[in-house]
């Protein structure tokens, strides 16, 4: 890759560029496609777990997910109803679910994309306690969603029935992952991998508003 390239794709990461490119792109979008207002008043946050690929130097990579036996990073993205990624950052695996949402929180106020928020849907792995006390932090309702026992069909064995609004923040990690610069976690700092996060998301709105 250009030399230059390279640099001007550090700065923006460094300098918050992607998050409001992403962000004005994102309400655009939503204008094309039929809403009513740039900002969205509902938001779904889930984190995806990406493995990371060792390549010999110092990372933020760490252990996280289930018994925390994957070694890699957390990538959390919140969607709105229209399924577009609006917020996108990459967090060390080991980091709680509660402490993930968070930051997203963070970043939407930072862009104003909060305005006309109030309600949050996040899953049980944020603990009730935990979304009470963000829910007074920011001042709209942070909402756990999930099935409490397993849905199971008349044979009695599992079955998959999506949760309302909550699938399309699994659809969008889909379509994030099928980019071959994420199908792990390359990069060796937090920087650099949320900038490829954003990049792919920002390819994501820019497929839907063309």
């Amino acid at each position: 890759m250009d030399p230059g390239l390279v640099g001007q794709f550090r700065r923006w990461s460094r300098n918050g560029t992607w998050t409001r490119v992403l962000t004005a792109l994102h309400a655009s979008t939503r204008a094309a496609l039929g809403r009513k207002d740039p900002r969205p008043s509902m938001v779904v946050i889930d984190t995806h777990l990406a493995r990371g690929a060792s390549n010999g130097g110092v990372t933020f990579h760490n252990q996280g997910g289930p018994y925390g036996r994957t070694n890699g990073t957390k990538r959390i993205v919140c969607v709105d109803v229209t399924g577009l990624p609006l917020c996108v950052r990459v967090v060390p695996a080991s980091t709680s679910e509660a402490n993930a949402v968070e930051q997203i929180l963070d970043d939407l106020a930072r862009t104003g994309a909060d305005e006309r928020l109030e309600l949050v849907l996040v899953d049980r792995g944020t603990a009730q306690w935990a979304a009470n006390r963000l829910t007074a932090r920011f001042n709209y309702e942070v909402r756990r969603v999930g099935w409490d026992e397993p849905p199971r069909n008349e044979h009695g064995a599992k079955v998959f029935r999506p949760i309302r609004h909550a699938w399309r923040v699994e659809v969008a990690h889909g379509h994030l992952v099928r980019r071959r610069r994420l199908a792990r976690c390359f990069e060796n700092t937090v920087t650099s991998a949320t900038g490829w996060l954003h990049v792919a998301s920002i390819s994501e709105v820019l497929r839907a508003l063309c």
